[in-house]
């Protein structure tokens, strides 16, 4: 699978996609997100953690660069935004932020996209007009291309676009 162009209409069916992602996700796993300010990667973040179990409200981690969330498996959330690129991700203790107990979304990821692990899962939003959103999704590495078609079988009842 090279890649899928989802389309969003709403924030419902934005967060509804990172539900259907968040079924795919094992511990360790790397969820990358990236796009135009205001695109919904928080919206998407917040329904994969619904789907993991979190309780409680998923806030963006602008001013606080990482949140944490108890799911299963716990949740990191990175915010990149002010980050100057991978350096400063690992500043703030990359191996404790890119934990093999945790899953971990990082928004804002095409900053700091050198610090990653080989594998990761990059979801990019774009803004189309009002509420449609595109939603690129690329998987890198093996451990994505192993699981390439039941990616694709969980993102099938979304609208597409070719690429």
């Amino acid at each position: 699978m090279g890649g899928l162009r989802l389309w969003s209409a709403d924030e419902a069916t934005t967060r509804a996609i990172g539900a259907a992602v968040a079924g795919l996700l094992d511990p360790g796993d790397v969820v990358g997100l990236a796009g135009d300010l205001g695109a919904g990667k928080t919206r998407l973040v917040q329904g994969a953690a619904d789907a993991l179990g979190v309780d409680g409200p998923v806030l963006s981690p602008t001013f606080m660069l990482v949140r944490e969330y108890d799911g299963d498996p716990p949740i990191h959330h990175v915010d990149a935004y002010r980050l100057s690129g991978p350096l400063e991700l690992e500043d703030l203790g990359l191996e404790d932020v890119l934990s093999a107990d945790a899953v971990v979304f990082v928004e804002w990821a095409d900053r700091v996209a050198a610090a990653l692990p080989e594998s990761w899962l990059e979801l990019v939003l774009h803004i189309r007009d009002d509420d449609d959103r595109e939603i690129e999704v690329h998987p890198h590495g093996a451990a994505w291309a192993a699981r390439a078609d039941r990616l694709s079988a969980a993102l099938d009842r979304f609208p597409r676009r070719d690429p």
